[in-house]
């Protein structure tokens, strides 16, 4: 975060800009003979019945609208009606009922404004909050899923007793040191995840052999771009989960990532095998998290920024996203 965003989000910076504003907006628009000290005693008085009111009387909205009404009453008539009538006859020559209204009426509207202001910065913060809430939900349900998928193909190694063992507890032990270390930011550099990619399709491969036509292409300015964590592995494991082999005994799993003007143009073709009717309905029954996450996640991080196509044919599924970063 920059300077200038510190700033912004400081709440004293806040509070001096907005009341700052206020009182310029008081000398050029209320009608008086002494404009800045009328100004100024409105503002003395005005400061605390807004925070009287944001801080102990708007708490109450939810809890006892009764109670809220009535102390929002009090607030209007102790910090704004009583002080008007004293403004009046401390600074006016002549007591006029136009003039009263006009300064009732822009206490009256400072008070509801600044209500109107924290009612907004609430609602905005539990929004991120239940953002950020989901967010963490969705990458806690996500790491374990992928990482059951990857001791499944551990577990099969080791029962033939493979040599190529060793090598894949590697590649999982820096898999499984990027989830939990470097998934914790919003976002993460791209050459990390790209990484990341590289090396689970590295175990793969290892656990596929020759099986299985295997091609990872990538392009363009990929070293100063961020992204998602674990956004793009979520299509890349369900690529290889459900991999299936055509009648002419050929299977492949095609993925390619290419940065074009700051956009992301990722694929991720895979070949299947179509189930019996009965077959699909199961597997259906024990698959799709990933990429309900997945969908989640954009929805959440890239809202109307990103692009996600899924297709399924006969032979080929095909998972197409463009991220606009």
């Amino acid at each position: 975060m920059s300077k200038f965003d510190t700033w912004i989000d400081h709440k004293v910076v806040q509070n001096i800009f907005v009341w700052s504003c206020f009182f310029l907006i008081l000398v050029g628009t209320i009608s008086s003979d002494n404009k800045p000290l009328t100004a100024l005693y409105i503002f003395l008085f005005l400061a605390p019945a807004v925070y009287i009111n944001n801080y102990f009387i708007l708490p109450l909205f939810r809890r006892n609208n009764i109670r809220f009404v009535l102390f929002f009453i009090l607030n209007l008539v102790v910090f704004t009606l009583i002080p008007c009538f004293i403004i009046m006859k401390s600074i006016e020559k002549d007591f006029e009922i136009d003039k009263f209204f006009n300064l009732f009426g822009a206490m009256f509207l400072a008070i509801t404004f600044g209500m109107t202001m924290r009612i907004t910065r609430d609602s905005f913060r539990r929004r991120q909050q239940e953002k950020e809430a989901e967010l963490k939900l969705l990458k806690a349900q996500l790491n374990p899923h992928f990482l059951f998928n990857t001791l499944n193909n551990l577990y099969g190694l080791s029962v033939v007793k493979s040599d190529k063992l060793p090598d894949l507890m590697l590649k999982l032990s820096d898999l499984l040191r990027y989830s939990l270390y470097d998934t914790k930011e919003v976002l993460v550099p791209l050459e990390k995840e790209i990484k990341y990619l590289e090396n689970y399709i590295s175990l793969e491969k290892i656990r596929l052999e020759e099986k299985t036509n295997i091609q990872f292409t990538k392009s363009g300015n990929l070293s100063s771009k961020n992204i998602a964590p674990m956004l793009l592995i979520v299509f890349v494991e369900n690529a290889f989960k459900h991999l299936g082999t055509l009648k002419d005994g050929n299977s492949k799993v095609i993925i390619s990532l290419q940065e074009i003007d700051n956009t992301i143009r990722f694929r991720c073709s895979n070949t299947i095998e179509k189930l019996e009717p009965k077959d699909e309905i199961l597997e259906r029954g024990k698959t799709g998290i990933g990429l309900q996450n997945a969908k989640k996640r954009l929805l959440l991080i890239y809202p109307d920024k990103h692009q996600l196509s899924i297709e399924e044919n006969e032979n080929h599924f095909t998972v197409q996203l463009i991220v606009d970063l």
